[in-house]
This record gives C-alpha cells, sequence and structure tokens, in this order.
C-alpha cells in the first residue's frame, strides 16, 4: 500500500452516490446504508442482465433514489449517471461462472468495463471512486494458505481457468485505478471483498452456492452434499459489513490503497454444511461426495485467513457480524420468502 492523502475523504451526509451494478445483493444493501446515513441522492446504476428489480423495489419510494438503466460497456451511458457525483462505487462485474460460460465477454465487462468507469470518473470530477475486486486476486491451489495480506502473489497452478481469468480480470481493474491515480490523481479505494452472502443472496457466486443449495436441499428433504473430505477452507463476509467498508471508504482520509474486507474467521465446508443443518433445525445429515464433472468449483487449497487489519488501519472498518449470525439473518429471509432469489441464467 501506499501513503494517504488527506483530501480524499468524501461525507456521505447531503452527497451524491453512484453504485454500478446497484440492483445487486452488495448495491442494493449498500444503497440502504449511504441513505440510511444521510446520503443527498443515490443513483443506482445498472443493465439488470444480472441485477435485480427486486432487490431494490424497497427502494422506490425513496424521492433521494434514481435508476439509471445503463451498461459500463457504454461510455455516454456512464458519463451520463455521474454527472455531479461526489462518489462512485463500481460493483459491476462477471463472475466466475458467468466468465467459464462466456470468457470474452467477462473479460470485457471486467476490465474494458472498470476503464469506462475510471474515464468517465476522471471525466465527470468524481472526487472518490470505490472499487470492489476479490480475494481471487490471490489465486486458487495449494499456493493459498496461511494468512493471505495485501501483497500475497497470485497463485493459479491447478486452478480452473475460469477462476484464473476472474482473478486475473480483478488484478488489473485495481492496476487501471492506480494508473489513472498516477497519472490524473483520481482518488480510489480498493476494497477485495470475501465471498459474500446475506439476504438477497443469488445463485451466481460459486463459493456462496454451497450455502444456498444446501439450504434448498434441506427443503426438499433431501440430505446436504459435503464436496470431497470438506476440508476446504472458505472465507465469507456478511453484505451488512461489506456495505459498511463499502460507506467507510468513502469517507476515510485513504487513497491509493487495496485492502482486504473479510469476515470474522474462515469456514471449512464441513462446518459452513453442519452449521447451515443446526440452524434450520434438520436431522439430516451431511452426505460427502465427488465434486460434479463440469461444474464450476474453487478449490481454495490448504488452510488459510484472510487478514483485514490493513482496512482497520486505512478505512477504520472490521467485521462485526459473525458467520452464524449472518447464516441466521440469510436463512430467516429465505424462509421468509421476503424477496425473489435470482437463479443462474
Amino acid at each position: 500500500m501506499t501513503g494517504a492523502r488527506v483530501s480524499a475523504a468524501v461525507p456521505i451526509a447531503g452527497r451524491r452516490f453512484v453504485v454500478i451494478g446497484g440492483a445487486s445483493l452488495v448495491g442494493s444493501t449498500t444503497a440502504d446504508l449511504l441513505l440510511a446515513r444521510g446520503a443527498g441522492e443515490v443513483v443506482l446504476f445498472d443493465n439488470f442482465s444480472f441485477g435485480s428489480r427486486e432487490a431494490i423495489r424497497h427502494l422506490a419510494d425513496d424521492p433521494r433514489v434514481r435508476v439509471f438503466q445503463g451498461d459500463v460497456m457504454r461510455l455516454p451511458d456512464l458519463l451520463a449517471a455521474l454527472e455531479a457525483a461526489d462518489g462512485v462505487l463500481h460493483l459491476a462485474a462477471m463472475m466466475t461462472i458467468s466468465m467459464d460460460r462466456d470468457p470474452w465477454s467477462g473479460l470485457d465487462v471486467n476490465i474494458r468495463g472498470a476503464q469506462n468507469v475510471i474515464e468517465a470518473c476522471l471525466v465527470r470530477g468524481v472526487r472518490k471512486l470505490v472499487f470492489a475486486s476479490s480475494n481471487a486476486v490471490y489465486g486458487y491451489g495449494p499456493g493459498v494458505a496461511g494468512d493471505l495480506v495485501e501483497d500475497t502473489p497470485f497463485h493459479s497452478a491447478g486452478a480452473p481457468p475460469a477462476a484464473v481469468l476472474y482473478g486475473a480480470s480483478k488484478i488489473i481493474g485495481e492496476q487501471l485505478c492506480r494508473q489513472a491515480h498516477r497519472k490524473h490523481g483520481l482518488d480510489y479505494v480498493v476494497l477485495r471483498y470475501s465471498t459474500v452472502y446475506g439476504e438477497r443472496q443469488h445463485y451466481r457466486a460459486a463459493n456462496a452456492l454451497y450455502i444456498v443449495e444446501t439450504h434448498d436441499r434441506i427443503k426438499a428433504g433431501l440430505r446436504p452434499r459435503v464436496i470431497g473430505d470438506g476440508a476446504e477452507t472458505k472465507h465469507f463476509v456478511y453484505v451488512g459489513d461489506l456495505a459498511r467498508a463499502n460507506a467507510m471508504a468513502f469517507e476515510a482520509a485513504a487513497t491509493d490503497v487495496a485492502v482486504n474486507v473479510s469476515g470474522p474467521e474462515p469456514i471449512t465446508t464441513l462446518a459452513l454444511v453442519e452449521l447451515v443443518c443446526e440452524l434450520t433445525g434438520t436431522t439430516l445429515r451431511p452426505e460427502h461426495v465427488e465434486p460434479e464433472a463440469g461444474k464450476v468449483r474453487l478449490t481454495s487449497g490448504g488452510a488459510f485467513r484472510i487478514d483485514h487489519a490493513a482496512a482497520e488501519r486505512a478505512i477504520g472498518w472490521r467485521p462485526e457480524v459473525s458467520m452464524r449470525e449472518g447464516l441466521r439473518r440469510l436463512l430467516a429471509w429465505r424462509d421468509q420468502g421476503a424477496a425473489t432469489v435470482q437463479a443462474a441464467e
């Protein structure tokens, strides 16, 4: 990380924010928080290819919310949406499952789309960009072990090609932010998200599928499945904690930094499935199965922990919601049928 400039803080109250990918799990939850903290206007920018209007329906009557249907691949759309914006949160991206189906489109959206967002920020004089990256920048496989900190190198040996492409595209997006800062003075913070889960959960994140598919099988009266011996480590972050990180990245003086935002602690696949079983009260016991042929699955390698100490130093953030509590909230929301869960296309 490089040093921070004191001029980079963007207070939330009364300011105008654009959330690119706003009709998403993270986008809608962050919009809720920005509005609760007094934002003057929140523009939800989305092309609705993956985003859901159901996810933002609860915001329809708030006069401070504007929905802008646009695409990151169209610079004029971004220029129109970002006019007079103080802060921009860039969430729109193709994830690993989508990258597996259509790698060229994934690379276009994740790289050229990110550059379009940066160009629009520069033209419109946006004060700060918060760029959503991923712990995928550390890669996958046996080399991913121990404490993953911000200078941990990328590991790709043995990982699925789509996962490598996704991680590499996020690395490039981060470097485009750095370049814009160094050449043009654009203030930015990169947040490297762990796997996000929480209310309004969708089916697109490969690791989060362990949660929703386990819950679906239990509800159908079927035994939940654990891939292999269940010893693989996953690190999740609750969406409400992540929304706080997004807001705090705007408010902090930090700029030209990339930091991890992860949950309190990692969890093995077996422990995760057992926790879902416990919270649902089922007597069904997990069964161990081999991976499905051809299905995208992210192997995380050995035991690891995504360290978030740098996020506390840079933006004052630390996670607050435990995996147990976050799962309890997610499962309660799904059981209540509070919203339409998006199925994979």
